[in-house]
């Protein structure tokens, strides 16, 4: 399965619509995650039109997004034998050495997910804390808060091998 990752679009605030590069990039996935600060339904109408779409309640998305039943606080999903959690923020429980030096063994197994697909901080990011896959796919519009062409995610799952591929765009 090939799923394509997308975040802080912020549009029409950083672009009017979404960039040709990026709805072209975005061919031939099977779904596509899009972890908030999205503003506008068209965003996720425009990629309804290349795959499934499914995102995540951005700190900045208001009304009638909020509305649209693709959009949740969270999604777990069970993608691939995979339990994948689409979120806007890291969960800040990651951020910290404490938990992030903590053996899996340690925290009750059914509470963590395998991957974390998040946005927020309009940076890449691939990681991994106490065997949790952290990914961002940055901005296509917006990457590290300057306007203009950026990144899109590519998260792989095949026979239970998980690759994470960041394209700029």
């Amino acid at each position: 399965m090939r799923i394509g990752l997308v975040s802080d679009t912020h549009i029409p605030e950083a672009e009017r619509e979404l960039p040709r590069e990026l709805l072209t990039a975005l061919q031939g996935v099977d779904l596509i995650l899009h972890a908030g600060d999205i503003y506008v339904r068209s965003v996720l109408d425009d990629l309804a039109q290349i795959a499934p779409v499914l995102a995540a309640r951005g700190d900045d998305d208001y009304g009638m997004i909020l509305a649209d039943e693709r959009v949740k606080e969270k999604h777990i999903l069970n993608l691939e034998g995979r339990k994948v959690w689409l979120v806007h923020q890291r969960p800040y429980y990651l951020t910290t050495a404490w938990w992030r030096d903590r053996q899996p063994t340690e925290r009750p197994k059914d509470e963590d997910p395998d991957i974390i697909v998040f946005g927020h901080e309009h940076r890449t990011v691939v990681d991994n804390a106490s065997n949790i896959l952290l990914v961002s796919p940055g901005s296509p519009t917006f990457l590290h808060y300057n306007r203009g062409l950026g990144t899109v995610g590519f998260l792989e799952i095949k026979d239970g091998k998980v690759d994470v591929n960041i394209v700029r765009l």
